[in-house]
Parts: structure tokens; C-alpha cells; sequence
């Protein structure tokens, strides 16, 4: 009796506070790893950064390659697919009254799947039998378990987006005829196109493990590069997408007012899941294997990813404004002013959103062939990577940790980690703008990618690009200063700052809004239109792949 009567309390609890404990942990564990790979990576980044400059020789075991992969796998894939399933469990949670048993089991599973992928990835690369960049298309062959581990952190992510699909699925089986809670369904979204994104790179990994083990001699270029990007494309934009859910849900509660439009928010969701895995031909529009006729429909296919992103831009810049003239802002600009840019949680989140607008037109530049062609194997692409994900993504996520960290720890957000919060982000942000700025202009220049210290035998033209590669150390050092005030400031708030109860701050709907439709409740119809719509952009480029086939190409170790 008695243990029933506590088990009654504590539901109850769970359900007025929104923490459960064991869900907590859950989150609390993934973000904690997410933040250690981060100050890895940092350190990594900034290795790469002066090197570049000529400041700093690497050690005769460690080759600028190797760092050049792990970087790219730790900031790119494992920092942020541990985040974001630790941010969307702790989301799913708190709206959907708790995991189920069975969801736990998944995420657990899938954590040591990742865990176990992560490490027999990274052994190789520490080896130099792995220096292929994150990207690992060939003909650059890793060894084998590089890709054995890759599968392990494909199934990994795979059981997190399954048990999203079964907590979504509990939720609507006993809540008939009602919308998801806004949250939740950004997490299905996120969960969808995860989930079919994963399908070609797997394919390509499990491909490439007979290749690598010397069972097949040679392997088709153009379909590996093809799958890759089919994935690649889509990886940055799942990150992208799980940053617009804190703009749409998050920085409305900050500022004191509503969600914009909750028809317009789920069906800016269900653009991005239907568009964005066709967006991966842009990433090779200088390929020679790819007809014209194919490369000119994936420019308007990748083009089309922008729609939702001006919807966006639009929407959120109405709620700010919206508010702020409720609590008394006045003029064009003026309003301004009303903005809490004091808040550490929203003053990140404003910039990653603000640097979308320059990060979204210089992918749009590289979608036209012309322009791509200038800028394709040069710095500007590591210029734009980086706007993209080191602040658009990073900020936001940074941004969310100085409030969901505290949640699911059980603790507050100090006035004093909140001003350090504000000045990381300021360091951070500026950081960026030295090196994303230096590499996007050296770009220009023609300094290509991928490639070491060098000055070409002091060729002019080399050493007109050194004024630029030490603005990207001066950028890079910043860089690692912010990422260790963000590990210290989470930290911090995971481990030794104050009791107390935190908020998950969801916006409400706006007030008197209209009814939302309930089609856009049809998950199984938007995937549907989705596969047909990969279907175009893909079944004919591949077939002529595989019929018209390259000659095959072995492997090749150029390290």
C-alpha cells in the first residue's frame, strides 16, 4: 500500500514539475558526452587553425589529415547527434508525460551503440589507417573498422529515432483526433528525416566494408559520392531543423510572448522533411559525371530548401516585434531595445538565427554552377560549413543548454553563469566572424581546402593569403576560449549550481488563432510525398551510375 501510495506521488510530481528522473538522466548522460566531444573537437579545430597559419608544426605521429577527420566526426556528427537526441528526449518527456520503459530501453541501447561506433571509429584514425575526412567517399580507403564502427553510430541513431516513433505514436493512440504538442512534432519531423537520411549513407558504408576488406578490387565513385551527399546534405539541415524548434518554440517563452502561427510552424516542418534529402546534388554540381539536365533540376530542388527558411525569418522576426511593441517598444527599430539581450538564452539563440540570413545566401551562391564552380574546392566552403553549423547550429545549442541543463539537473541558471553565458557568446560569435570572414575571403582568393600549411615554394599569390590565415587563428583561439567557458558554464549548472526548479520554456499558441488543420497530422502521407519527391531526384542520376558505370577505382592511402 505504502509503496503504491509513493509511486502515486511521485507521477504526480513528475507530471506537475515535467522532470522524471530516469528520463533525466537520460538527456543529462547524452548531453554530457555531447559536451566533452565538443571541447575534443575545439582543441582539434584549433590545431587545424594554426597549422594553417604556419604557427604550429604537429608532431611526427599526428598528420594535419588526422586531425582534419576527427574533427569533422567529432563537431559534425557525434557533438551534434548527442545533443539533439539529449534535447528532444528531455522534450518528449516533459510534453508527452514521461518515456515509456520501453523508449528508455531504445535510447539506452542506442547510446551504447553510438559509444561503441564512436571508439572503433576513432582507433583507426589515431592508427593513420583512417585519414579520409569526415566525408570518407572514395577512392581515399579507410580501414575496415573505421566503416564497422560508422554502422554501429547509424544504428545508434536509428533506435533514438524509433523510440520517438513509438512515444509519438503511445501519445496519439491515446489522444484521438488531437495535434501533437508542438515540441513533440518538431521531434518527429526531426526523427523522419533522420531516419530516411540515414538509408543511402548505410547503404554506402555497408558497400564500402567489402571494398575495404579486399573482397572487392574496385568500387563506383559517382554512387558512393551520390549516397554520401544524399545523407550529408540532409545531416546539416537535421541540425538546422532541430535549431529552428528552439527560434519557433523556445524564444517566443523568453521574450515574454507567443508562438507566431502554429499552422505556419507545422508546415514549415513538413517542407523541410519533404526537401531537404533532394538538396544533395548541390554538393556536386562540379562533378563530371552528372548531366546538365540533372545538375539545372537539383539547383531548383536545392533552391526550394529556402522557402521554408524566409518563412521562418519572417515569422520569428513578427513575434519579436509583436512583443516587444506589447511591452512598450516604439519606432522602426526601436523595439528593439525590448529584447532581453541581457538573457544569455535568448541572445544566442538571436544570433545563430541572425547568422542564418548570410550563412543561407552563400549556400544558395553555391547551388548556381557557375559560382560554384569559382568557390568549390576552396576555402569559402569551409567559410560557409562553418557560419552554418559553428553558429547557426552551435549558438543555438548553446543557447538551450543555459536552461535545459538546469532542467533536467535539477538546478538554476545563475546571474553569474548567465553573464559569463553572455560573454562566451560574444567571444564565440566574434571568433567565428574572424575565421568564417577570413575564409570565405581567402576563398575568394582561390586558397583551396583540405590541404596543410604551405606556401606553394613562395609563390606570390600563396603568400598573399597569409594576412588571412592568421585572421583564422586569431579566430580558431577565440574559438576555444568560448568552448571552454560553454563545458565550464555546463558543468557548472549540471553538477554544482543551486537547487531549484527550472522551467522548459514552451510559447504558448498565439491567442484567437485559427484552427490547425489536421492534415498536417498525416505523417504517413508527408513521407510518402517525400520518397516520391527523392524518388525524382535520384532514380535516374543513379540508375545511369550503375548501367553507364565509371570504370570501378581501387583504393588509395595518399597519407
Amino acid at each position: 500500500m505504502e509503496t503504491a501510495i509513493n509511486q502515486t506521488f511521485k507521477t504526480k510530481a513528475t507530471k506537475l514539475l515535467g522532470v522524471n528522473k530516469e528520463d533525466a538522466k537520460i538527456s543529462k548522460t547524452y548531453l554530457f558526452v555531447s559536451f566533452v566531444i565538443l571541447l575534443v573537437g575545439g582543441f582539434l579545430g584549433l590545431a587545424q587553425g594554426l597549422n594553417r597559419a604556419g604557427l604550429l608544426e604537429l608532431p611526427s605521429w599526428l598528420n594535419y589529415y588526422q586531425v582534419l577527420t576527427m574533427h569533422g566526426v567529432f563537431m559534425l556528427l557525434a557533438f551534434t547527434t548527442f545533443f539533439t537526441f539529449g534535447y528532444l528526449y528531455a522534450g518528449l518527456s516533459h510534453e508527452l508525460g514521461g518515456l515509456l520503459p520501453k523508449v528508455r530501453k531504445f535510447v539506452w541501447t542506442a547510446f551504447a551503440s553510438k559509444i561503441i561506433g564512436a571508439v572503433l571509429v576513432v582507433i583507426p584514425i589515431l592508427m593513420n589507417e583512417a585519414s579520409v575526412m569526415y566525408t570518407f567517399y572514395p577512392p581515399l580507403k579507410a580501414h575496415p573498422m573505421f566503416y564497422i564502427g560508422l554502422v554501429f553510430f547509424a544504428v545508434g541513431m536509428w533506435l533514438c529515432n524509433v523510440g520517438a516513433f513509438i512515444q509519438v505514436a503511445n501519445w496519439r493512440k491515446n489522444n484521438k483526433g488531437k495535434h501533437v504538442p508542438i515540441f513533440s512534432y518538431f521531434a518527429t519531423g526531426i526523427n523522419v528525416l533522420m531516419f530516411f537520411a540515414l538509408i543511402p549513407v548505410a547503404i554506402e558504408v555497408l558497400y564500402l566494408i567489402p571494398w575495404s576488406l579486399g573482397w572487392v578490387k574496385t568500387v563506383n565513385v559517382m554512387v558512393s559520392r551520390t549516397l554520401f551527399w544524399a545523407f550529408g546534405h540532409t545531416l546539416v539541415n537535421i541540425w538546422y531543423l532541430t535549431a529552428t524548434s528552439a527560434w519557433y518554440v523556445i524564444a517566443p517563452k523568453l521574450i515574454g510572448g507567443r508562438r507566431w502561427s502554429d499552422t505556419l510552424t507545422r508546415v514549415v516542418i513538413i517542407a523541410l522533411v519533404i526537401m531537404n534529402i533532394t538538396g544533395g546534388f548541390h554538393h556536386q554540381i562540379i562533378d563530371p559525371g552528372i548531366s546538365l539536365p540533372v545538375k539545372m533540376m537539383h539547383v531548383f530542388m536545392s533552391l526550394a530548401i529556402g522557402f521554408p527558411s524566409l518563412m521562418t525569418a519572417w515569422a520569428m522576426f513578427a513575434v519579436f516585434e509583436k512583443t516587444a511593441r506589447k511591452q512598450g517598444g516604439k519606432g522602426l527599430i526601436g523595439w528593439y531595445k525590448k529584447m532581453p539581450w541581457g538573457d544569455v538564452r535568448f541572445l544566442a539563440l538571436f544570433i545563430s538565427m541572425a547568422s542564418f540570413a548570410p550563412a543561407g545566401a552563400g549556400g544558395i551562391a553555391q547551388t548556381t554552377n557557375q559560382l560554384d564552380t569559382v568557390v568549390h574546392n576552396t576555402m569559402w566552403i569551409v567559410g560557409h560549413f562553418h557560419l552554418t553549423l559553428g553558429v547557426t547550429v552551435a549558438l543555438a545549442f548553446f543557447g538551450i543548454s543555459y536552461w535545459l541543463v538546469p532542467y533536467i539537473s535539477g538546478r538554476v541558471l545563475t546571474p553569474q553563469i548567465n553573464k559569463l553565458g553572455v560573454i562566451q557568446t560574444w567571444i564565440w560569435t566574434i571568433g567565428m566572424i574572424f575565421m568564417s570572414g577570413a575564409m570565405h575571403t581567402v576563398g575568394l582568393f582561390g586558397s583551396p581546402r583540405r590541404t596543410s600549411f604551405t606556401t606553394y615554394g613562395d609563390h606570390a599569390t600563396a603568400l598573399g593569403w597569409n594576412p588571412y590565415m592568421m585572421a583564422m587563428a586569431v579566430g580558431g583561439t577565440l574559438l576555444i576560449i568560448g568552448v571552454i567557458l560553454q563545458v565550464y558554464a555546463v558543468i557548472n549548472m549540471m553538477f554544482f549550481a543551486p537547487r531549484g526548479e527550472t522551467e522548459f520554456p514552451i510559447a504558448e499558441a498565439e491567442e484567437n488563432a485559427s484552427p490547425t488543420p489536421y492534415w498536417t497530422e498525416r505523417w504517413g502521407l508527408w513521407i510518402v510525398v517525400m520518397l516520391l519527391v527523392v524518388a525524382m531526384a535520384y532514380v535516374v542520376p543513379l540508375t545511369e551510375f550503375i548501367v553507364n558505370a565509371p570504370p570501378g577505382s581501387p583504393g588509395f592511402k595518399t597519407w
